[in-house]
C-alpha cells in the first residue's frame, strides 16, 4: 500500500494571503484549517481555501518542494497557481484523499 504526501497552498482571497504547507493526509489537514482547529497563522489570517496541491509518493521529495516553493517569490508561487487552477476555485470540495 502506499503512502502519499501532500504539499498545498492555501489562499485567504484572489490575490490574497497565502500559505503553504505538507502533510500525508490533505483532506483532514485542509478541514483543520477549515475550522480553526490550531491558533496561528491560517487562523489569525482566515487562509482556508484550497488553491493548489501537488502528491508525492516519498516524504524526502514533498518536504524538499515544501521548502522550495515557500522560498520563492510570490509571483512565482502564483504562477503555479494560475497554471493549475486558473478560476483559483477552492478545490477542497472537489478532493476525496484520505
Amino acid at each position: 500500500m502506499y503512502k502519499y504526501y501532500y504539499v498545498y497552498i492555501l489562499a485567504s482571497k484572489r490575490n490574497g494571503t497565502l500559505y503553504i504547507g505538507m502533510t500525508n493526509n490533505l483532506v483532514r489537514r485542509v478541514w483543520e484549517h477549515k475550522n480553526k482547529i490550531f491558533k496561528g497563522f491560517t487562523n489569525k489570517y482566515n487562509v482556508n481555501k484550497l488553491v493548489y496541491y501537488e502528491i508525492f509518493e516519498n516524504v524526502n521529495e514533498a518536504i524538499g518542494y515544501e521548502k522550495r516553493i515557500k522560498k520563492w517569490n510570490r509571483l512565482w508561487k502564483l504562477r503555479i497557481i494560475e497554471e493549475k487552477n486558473s478560476t483559483r476555485e477552492d478545490l477542497s470540495e472537489k478532493i476525496s484523499i484520505v
